[in-house]
């Protein structure tokens, strides 16, 4: 049996590649390609549309990327495209295959995932996991369909009892805890380990120096975020205090970096956050280096060492990231890009920060969320656990 998932024809992949080069800032050529062979010519089209109307890019690349797994599912479990709008039994097909209690799956080999299914979505490398997914990824893709759904003019069926009770009682049964993004958070002592492994005079060294200790000093910025900066978004600002109770003190160099539309925030918010000593030395080591004055603040070096005009990438960020947990003698596995995130919390947490003040940098919106990290380095530091030692 060949489980390869169907190919379009050569023309049909080729119109399809040009149409979505109009998405050159969000989709790397090479997953233009990929999405080529999945995507439908009305996919295409949806897709463009989006960028059209302005939807943000972060947004725009995981609806892109949503699609794909989507089509290649539908091919793979029905041998047909998706179908638009999509009958509430696909849509719990759907569920019944990624959520599903891994104890009945051993008696049972049809519960879950059929194999047929499993091998296709493998052999396309768009399936990792061999267990159950997580149920927000799920909740996610669903959320993705429901999306294009809407902006292809069609009421979907995402809202239906039926559906809801499956992934409710799919969830359930799943019974699959949720991890985090990065099992270890990228707390002081790990970033200074990861600043000496770049310790050099090479112009990627002074890059990922910079990188590194902005999206942490900043707030534990997002990849996307990071990778997305741009020189107009810095702004120079007065020096300030070592220590706010000395005002006539020590001065320490300053600069704001305004954030724009982020995960959080939109384009038009006034929302920044500041650098302050020595990140902003590294930061304006590498802008004056690289002679940037505009444009993308952090951007690919080939092989030669030469500057590229196009940003890094979100993935390139965590790869950077996790090349130099490596190369400082750490486990990769163990942190992603998101470490610098929730270390950035923890680490306040460790300093007596106020939650408040510590939100105010990481611009995190819900206190529960925030609190996760931030409460977990407070029970590593107090008493509680400490009853028998």
């Amino acid at each position: 049996m060949d489980l390869r998932l169907p190919k379009p024809a050569p023309d049909q992949k080729l119109r399809r590649a040009e149409a979505l080069d109009a998405l050159d800032s969000v989709l790397p050529f090479d997953r233009r390609d990929f999405l080529a062979e999945l995507l439908t010519d009305d996919d295409v089209a949806t897709l463009r549309h989006l960028a059209k109307e302005g939807i943000g890019e972060n947004s725009l690349r995981a609806l892109a990327s949503d699609l794909g797994y989507l089509e290649a599912w539908s091919l793979a479990a029905t041998g047909f495209s998706l179908p638009w709008p999509a009958p509430e039994a696909l849509l719990i097909k759907f569920v019944a295959h990624h959520l599903w209690d891994p104890a009945k799956r051993e008696t049972d080999v049809s519960h879950g995932m059929p194999e047929d299914v499993t091998a296709a979505l493998k052999s396309a490398k768009l399936l990792r996991v061999d267990g159950p997914h997580a149920p927000n990824t799920v909740r996610r893709r669903l959320s993705s369909w429901s999306t294009l759904t809407g902006w292809r003019g069609f009421v979907g069926n995402f809202s239906a009892p039926g559906l809801r009770s499956a992934i409710k009682l799919a969830v359930r049964a799943s019974a699959r805890p949720r991890g985090r993004k990065s099992r270890k958070a990228v707390t002081a002592d790990v970033l200074v380990a990861l600043l000496k492994a770049c310790a050099g005079e090479k112009l990627v060294d002074v890059r990922d120096r910079a990188l590194l200790i902005t999206a942490f000093a900043s707030g534990g910025r997002r990849r996307s975020e990071i990778a997305s900066l741009r020189f107009e978004q810095i702004v120079e600002q007065e020096p300030v205090t070592a220590d706010p109770k000395n005002p006539g003190g020590e001065k320490l160099p300053c600069l704001s970096i305004r954030l724009g539309r982020t995960k959080t925030t939109q384009a038009d918010s006034d929302a920044f956050v500041l650098l302050v000593g020595r990140p902003v030395l590294v930061l304006k080591e590498w802008l004056e280096r690289a002679v940037l004055r505009e444009g993308a603040v952090f951007r690919g070096i080939d092989r030669w060492g030469n500057l590229k005009k196009r940003a890094l990438t979100p993935q390139a960020v965590n790869l950077i990231l996790k090349r130099r947990v490596a190369e400082a003698g750490l486990d990769p596995m163990a942190f992603s890009a998101h470490g610098l995130r929730s270390g950035y919390l923890t680490e306040t947490a460790r300093r007596g920060i106020p939650l408040p003040e510590a939100m105010q940098q990481s611009q995190h919106r819900s206190v529960q969320q925030a609190s996760n990290y931030y409460n977990d380095a407070e029970r590593t530091l107090g008493r509680a656990a400490r009853i028998i030692v």
